[in-house]
């Protein structure tokens, strides 16, 4: 017997449905053919097993005790899940009878490892071969079946999603544990969760939440002058231009080059105002813009965000929806932007399609030349899935939703823009020097619309008001500064994160991170968890009590933010998380041990259990433990802006501080430590954005800072 394992009902009907008939359904499978032509369909409904419980490897484990972790299998369990027990016997039989086995789990390390561990917990000598799937179309579904691989060409993608599932149990179980039982000696109740991607998330929430709460708004200076050319045969229109920051004012201007003084502002008009120049840079060209690429999960979720206001899990199941049900566009957990070159030949038959299912799209498509190939096909640059694009199916199964119809023609509106002229947009900049100063103005138009004729438009582009161009002036003509302003702007905090926002910073990570040479690993990574993980870590962190929602904004609870400030920044922040996430992609590609990672991994959650001082025993805390001064609750060292010191773990409902004690500040000096002259703590030595200064260690505590000079603190007379 010929049996296909698909990953869920959907996907097996669609292949039973490619297959010779008559059909046989049964509790669980789809019978297909008979004689010699003799096929069975059966299906998982996701994982079928989960990681065993604590107590199946040890009983003890059952209990929550500090003194049982860190909790480390020596070799590890599946259960079947209770859910689908049913299930798993139906599909356990047919293995057992099956001659030859077709693994169709979805395109994904997920979809790998759910069939692969059914696999090998039941245990078959039958060949085993491996179908990818991204279309549920008959035609695709037939093409796909037509060309099997050997499934052990993908053994390094169950390995890491293994490798996943084994880290995520461990992370979780040993943490969760850790932290809950820690709030729990100081008199909090409930179950405080940690995981190996769901906690740096919610740390990027709690920061930004922090951010805003202590944000301190400042004034700073723009400075505007009119020019016009001096010289009668110019072009005499007048042009604004804005003030280009001088590399001499640094110490006057923010992280973002803002002028904080208002004096200089003040001068700089003085000297300008009714001033001779000259124009110093001229360009002007038409730039041409290509088409974006077709969608993935994580853009498409973004834009639906940005566009529609609809949050991450709605759109993800929305997209599955329209795959499985209506079979209108491809698989949706999708990684990739690219489609494959063969694809291209189907080209004119999706775009009738999409002109039939989407019948506003259809005037949009007279334009369109389905010859064209963008960039988007290139074989080099798919794996085991493609872009999501819609498919040739014309007709949906049924009446969509708004939200389906919204999603279809999202999907559609980039596929669409592959087949569209690029976009031309006119640019020009001018550069005027007055003096020692500089001043640009820049003009921008849409010379030709191409592809943008179908972006989403979220408001009439036409009622904008247009700039005037540009003067044509020449490099060296000379002009007039006519007159010069000062518009007087405050600095605004950072907006609470959205759908789209978190997914966006969950998707380029490298952003919040602060080594240069991690950075720069990361942004080639997939960053913090995967296309089809992201929605389901954010709404778990909704489920347990960490973030809620005010309006349309994502914000974190009170217990969130007491987790965050206990947490080191090992766990809190997205570095390693990250690098975690690179690592499991090296799995992928055969160049990294799963084995070589668990044990890392072991090896660091061990640490961060023994070395906290907030508990050492459920008798209560060591002598070496530290207390807050205000109420003696534990206290978790962390790193500030002027250095190292002690915070309470109930903050932000506690702030107290104690700086560290016999600690040697790491200063680039051997010297021992300087008190502070206010406080008295440590003082630590640190490089700044304007060179070396001295600040207290008992920040936020204290605040006082000193001048640096020449390795020591400039300390009052």
């Amino acid at each position: 017997m010929h049996l296909y394992i698909a990953e869920k009902p959907s996907l097996a009907r669609a292949i039973a449905a490619t297959l010779p008939g008559p059909y046989q359904k049964g509790q669980g499978y789809i019978r297909c053919g008979q004689g010699q032509d003799a096929a069975t369909v059966s299906w998982c409904i996701g994982h079928l097993l989960e990681p065993a419980e604590p107590a199946r490897y040890n009983p003890a484990w059952q209990k929550w005790r500090l003194e049982h972790l860190p909790m480390f299998p020596e070799h590890w369990q599946l259960t079947p899940k209770d859910s689908v027990k049913q299930q798993f016997k139906v599909l356990e039989s047919l293995i057992r009878q099956a001659s030859t086995i077709t693994h169709a789990g979805d395109p994904d390390r997920e979809g790998q490892l759910l069939v692969d561990e059914v696999l090998r917990f039941v245990g078959t000598q039958a060949p085993v071969y491996r179908v990818l799937i991204n279309d549920l179309t008959p035609t695709a579904v037939a093409r796909a079946i037509k060309t099997p691989r050997d499934n052990r060409e993908f053994r390094s993608l169950s390995h890491s999603a293994l490798a996943r599932q084994r880290a995520d149990w461990l992370f979780g179980i040993n943490l969760s544990r850790f932290y809950t039982l820690s709030y729990q000696q100081q008199g909090e109740q409930g179950v405080y969760s940690v995981g190996r991607v769901q906690t740096p998330v919610l740390g990027l929430v709690v920061e930004r939440d922090n951010t805003i709460e202590n944000f301190q708004p400042k004034p700073w200076y723009r400075i505007e002058g009119q020019f016009h050319a001096s010289e009668p045969e110019a072009d005499p229109s007048p042009f604004t231009a804005r003030w280009l920051p001088d590399d001499t004012l640094q110490e006057h201007l923010d992280e973002e080059n803002r002028l904080l003084n208002r004096g200089i502002a003040e001068q700089i008009v003085s000297d300008i105002q009714g001033r001779p120049g000259h124009i110093s840079e001229s360009r002007f060209r038409d730039r041409p813009e290509a088409p974006p690429l077709p969608l993935s999960l994580s853009v498409l979720q973004i834009e639906a965000g940005r566009l529609y206001r609809m949050g991450a899990k709605e759109v993800l199941d929305t997209a599955q929806n329209l795959y499985e049900r209506h079979q209108l566009i491809t698989y949706p957990r999708s990684d990739c932007r690219y489609l494959p070159e063969e694809h291209h030949a189907q080209a004119g038959q999706v775009v009738r399609a999409v002109s039939r299912v989407a019948t506003e799209l259809e005037p949009l498509t007279a334009s369109l030349d389905t010859n064209r190939r963008s960039a988007a096909w290139n074989d080099k640059k798919v794996d085991a899935h493609h872009a999501i694009i819609p498919t040739a199916r014309a007709t949906a199964n049924g009446k969509l939703t708004a939200a389906e119809a919204k999603i279809y023609g999202l999907v559609s509106r980039y596929y669409l823009m592959q087949f569209a002229e690029n976009a031309v947009h006119r640019e020009g900049r001018l550069t005027v020097t007055v003096l020692q100063h500089r001043f640009r103005a820049t003009e921008t138009a849409l010379l030709q619309p191409g592809w943008k004729i179908l972006e989403v438009r979220q408001k009439d582009q036409a009622a904008d008001t247009p700039k005037a161009p540009l003067p044509r002036l020449e490099t060296s003509e000379p002009v007039l500064c006519k007159k010069a302003d000062i518009k007087e702007r405050t600095t605004q905090p950072p907006s609470h994160f959205t759908d789209a926002t978190l997914l966006s910073a969950m998707t380029n990570i490298a952003r919040f991170v602060a080594d240069p040479e991690l950075r720069k690993t990361l942004r080639d990574t997939d960053g913090l968890g995967t296309e089809a993980t992201r929605a389901a870590i954010i709404d778990t962190l909704f489920r347990r009590d960490y973030l809620f929602r005010d309006k349309r904004y994502i914000r974190a609870t009170d217990k969130a933010k007491a987790l965050i400030a206990a947490l080191p920044d090992s766990i809190r922040t997205p570095d390693r998380t990250a690098v975690w996430e690179a690592t499991l992609e090296a799995i992928r590609r055969g160049e990294a041990d799963p084995r070589g990672f668990i044990s890392q991994l072991q090896e660091e959650i061990a640490g961060l259990i023994n070395r906290q001082p907030a508990v050492a025993s459920t008798d209560g805390p060591t002598e070496s433990a530290i207390h807050c001064p205000k109420c003696r609750a534990p206290m978790v060292q962390r790193d500030g802006k002027f250095g190292a010191f002690f915070a309470c773990t109930r903050y932000p409902r506690c702030k107290g501080t104690r700086p560290l004690e016999n600690s040697e500040p790491e200063d680039g000096t051997s010297q021992k430590p300087i008190p502070c002259p206010h406080c008295f703590s440590p003082l630590v030595r640190r490089k700044g954005k304007k060179g070396w200064f001295w600040g207290c260690s008992n920040y936020p505590g204290c605040r006082q800072t000193l001048n640096d000079n020449n390795g020591q603190p400039e300390l009052p007379a």
